[in-house]
């Protein structure tokens, strides 16, 4: 574990800045909800008190966390390219999504979504999907070819849900725990 100090205004300002696109994105900022005549808004985290505030979001997919772990290891992310973005419903969050861009032989640059997830009060009201539908304007506005992303085997709704975004199965995932 890092000795970073979460709390303390210093490690706020110790998360690197982000690579800026080259032009402006693209953004899902102030839409109305015509449904529900809600305001929706797509934002990049750009605070560790932003990052801790969607915790409680981000802990119903890694229940495995405390809050002190994932913002240690927040930090230690952003340093390595991990950006976080919220959908905000009327100002509050209801979906995270954690993205960083990457390069390999297989897929050229690409941007791997390592979490997606919406708070489970607001699943299904296609939150997620205009989050995801974010990311893949945000990763094609820094020159990504594609977007990857993984899921559990037993997560058949999120298979789904990515299948009908346009996602295609083509790999399985091996871990291999060191510990």
């Amino acid at each position: 574990m890092t000795d970073h100090n979460p709390d303390s205004e210093s490690e706020m300002d110790s998360v690197p800045p982000k690579e800026q696109p080259s032009e402006p994105l693209r953004t899902d900022g102030g839409n109305d909800d015509s449904d529900t005549g809600s305001t929706i808004d797509i934002r990049e985290l750009e605070s560790l008190a932003d990052v801790r505030d969607v915790f409680p979001i981000l802990v119903e997919l890694r229940d495995h966390l405390d809050e002190e772990q994932y913002l240690e290891q927040y930090v230690e992310m952003a340093g390595d390219g991990y950006t976080m973005f919220a959908c905000d419903v009327d100002g509050e969050a209801v979906a995270v999504a954690g993205v960083k861009i990457t390069t390999n032989f297989y897929l050229g640059r690409h941007a791997y979504v390592y979490d997606l997830v919406t708070t489970e009060a607001e699943r299904s009201n296609g939150y997620g999907r205009r989050l995801l539908e974010y990311v893949h304007e945000w990763a094609a506005d820094h020159g990504c070819e594609a977007v990857e992303l993984e899921s559990g085997l037993w997560r058949d709704e999120a298979h789904a849900f990515y299948e009908d975004l346009g996602y295609e199965k083509y790999c399985y995932s091996f871990t291999y725990d060191l510990s």
